[in-house]
């Protein structure tokens, strides 16, 4: 039997949902909003990461400064291809004594990561913006503290070798949700803004926009 509102038995339109449209190709943060129950169509945004980023340190611009720039500018850019949708923009940050870190292009870079990360506390800033049409309707940063342990090139050669191409989906190298669990001595933050995105937040604001059921 088809379940039937109130709105609808007295004859007052139900209003629809905007359609909710990822701008990322991040395996992890789509997993995390199909498991959380969000409709979301992802689309990857184009923009000149490295560009932004070397623009920004020169004005001397911290990690999250980058982040919340680079979220916005990936949820402005898929924007104009849909009118009216509530657009997820989000990036994360790695940050280690100062320096940045981007994702790694090969496994060789992902071993010089790991090697670079091993027994040292990095911080993890994630960033998230809801854009609809040209405005920025809500932003929200947060921020991981983590500590990995020592590890041998030899444990560093296994692990790469169970996690295979995944090591090169997040900055680190690392999958905290699976066997990356092994690398760190220490975690104190949020888990999901160490996998890249701030959701509890996000789905609060989705629930206030008709998107999920209050």
């Amino acid at each position: 039997m088809t379940k039937v509102s109130y709105m609808e038995q007295i004859g007052t339109p139900v209003p629809k949902a905007p359609d909710v449209v990822l701008a990322s190709s991040s395996p992890s943060r789509r997993r995390l909003l199909a498991n959380a129950g969000v409709p979301v169509t992802c689309e990857a945004a184009e923009i000149d990461e490295q560009g932004v980023k070397a623009a920004l340190a020169s004005e001397a611009a911290d990690a999250a400064q980058v982040a919340e720039t680079l979220a916005e500018l990936k949820a402005q850019r898929i924007a104009r291809r849909f009118p009216g949708a509530l657009v997820i923009g989000a990036d994360q940050m790695l940050e280690c004594d100062g320096a940045w870190f981007d994702k790694p292009e090969s496994m060789g870079q992902a071993k010089e990561q790991l090697q670079a990360l091993s027994g040292r506390t990095h911080r993890l800033i994630s960033s998230a913006c809801v854009v609809r049409d040209v405005a920025c309707l809500w932003h929200h940063g947060d921020h991981a503290r983590l500590t990995m342990r020592p590890l041998s090139d030899d444990f560093i050669d296994a692990y790469l070798a169970v996690v295979g191409k995944r090591a090169l989906e997040s900055v680190g190298a690392y999958q905290l949700e699976g066997s990356g669990a092994q690398l760190f001595s220490r975690v104190q933050g949020d888990y999901f803004t160490i996998l890249g995105l701030p959701l509890l937040p996000l789905l609060d604001f989705l629930r206030n926009h008709r998107v999920l059921l209050t």
